[in-house]
């Protein structure tokens, strides 16, 4: 057993978003074998009752309190400064000094940093901590991205975060022993804007708890009698969430009320923006915080993740697939799971195709319900979290050897 740093951006506690959902697995993975010293931001007032189940979980924990107002004000101030803005928006001196005294006091033997975000804490113990980083997608391509989407000032903004966090990306993946991305492609995509990280990165993927998204036969119907439900589920305070339900409100729900006059759009995930919540009217719900989102799943007419802008695996997708319904979603975000529609996983690449594939689910619901029976075995066959994560494990005993061996 060794002593290990665990620096993550966001409470991975409780798995409740996609990215809480790997950094959680991820805690409980390494703890299998190891004493993990987790040093993490809280940036939710709702996490703070979450706080004790977590230090029960991890007791050499440190927690430090994000406010995301002062955040951003900080972060925009290293407009005048060279580097990304997502590392001032992350700067917090105490949980510098926490990681510091750590490493002093207890041996900490690796590091291991989920995100970019957090790299900086670790840089420091650099060579004498190994670390590994998981940066799960390639964040400043998705900033990049975003600068296609928006209108100046905010698409400069944007391009200049995509540039320098590329900058720093790079770097930290050449003092990095190993690094990670969530999807071969977006590995591929990594080495295409990185070159000389030829050999130092690999794709490990996400997984599902399938046990605890399953169908329940018991489970009551949260929608009313006879009502044709279609449902998104995610963060909904995460931009491309609300691009992705903009659009399916704008360009497809018409079409697919004509079809369905009893059809209603279920826009199921907490924080919903402004802008999600004036979505809401007579064919659309806006949920907000539900204190389970299987129901939704599983009674379901039929689940849509029409993510325009998306990196890497949408927990979304394979969480629906487990609870045994099919999922239409953009090809993009279907290519990296790796299913087809015999598999429960029907693609559309544009409103018109994502129309006629809900439409075709809600006029067959026995084929609707052979496709979710599908769409779970094939979760089951592909993405448990045991399997994804232990692809860790190699990189991670490679740079505790020596230490072993001087033990």
């Amino acid at each position: 057993m060794a002593n290990l740093l665990y620096l993550v951006h966001r409470l991975p506690y409780p798995p409740n978003k996609g990215d809480k959902v790997r950094s959680y697995h991820l805690l409980r993975h390494l703890q299998k074998e190891h004493r993990v010293f987790l040093g993490t931001f809280i940036d939710d007032p709702a996490d703070e009752e979450h706080l004790p189940a977590l230090k029960a979980m991890c007791p050499d924990l440190h927690v430090a309190r994000l406010h995301p107002l002062w955040a951003r004000l900080r972060s925009l101030g290293g407009l005048i400064q060279h580097g990304p803005l997502t590392l001032a928006y992350y700067r917090n001196a105490a949980l510098h000094e926490w990681v510091r005294q750590t490493a002093a006091m207890h041996g900490i033997s690796a590091s291991v940093v989920f995100s970019s975000a957090m790299v900086p804490y670790a840089m420091p113990l650099v060579p004498r901590v190994p670390m590994l980083v998981d940066f799960v997608d390639v964040d400043s391509a998705k900033w990049s991205q975003y600068a296609q989407q928006r209108r100046w000032p905010l698409s400069w903004v944007y391009a200049r975060e995509g540039r320098e966090l590329l900058a720093y990306e790079r770097m930290a993946a050449q003092r990095a022993q190993r690094s990670f991305f969530v999807t071969p492609q977006e590995t591929d995509l990594f080495l295409r804007l990185a070159p000389e990280a030829q050999g130092r990165v690999q794709a490990v993927g996400n997984g599902v708890d399938a046990d605890f998204f399953r169908p329940q036969p018991s489970t009551p119907r949260p929608f009313a009698p006879g009502e044709t439900a279609v449902v998104f589920t995610g963060a909904m305070d995460y931009w491309p969430n609300v691009d992705a339900v903009s659009w399916f409100v704008a360009d497809m729900l018409p079409a697919l009320r004509q079809r369905h006059p009893g059809l209603r759009f279920y826009i199921v995930g907490r924080s919903p923006t402004p802008a999600v919540q004036a979505l809401a009217g007579e064919g659309v719900v806006v949920t907000g915080t539900v204190a389970d989102v299987r129901p939704y799943l599983q009674h379901a007419s039929a689940v849509v993740a029409p993510l325009r802008v998306a990196r890497g695996i949408q927990n979304k997708i394979l969480e629906a697939m487990a609870m045994g319904r099919p999922v239409v979603t953009v090809p993009a975000c279907a290519e990296v799971i790796g299913a087809s529609a015999d598999d429960g996983l029907l693609r559309a690449s544009d409103p018109a195709a994502t129309v006629d594939a809900v439409d075709q689910l809600l006029r067959d619901p026995l084929g609707a319900a052979l496709r979710g029976e599908m769409a779970r075995r094939f979760v089951l066959n592909h993405f448990s979290w045991q399997a994804q994560l232990a692809a860790m494990d190699a990189s991670l005993n490679a740079v505790l050897q020596p230490e072993k061996r001087h033990a």
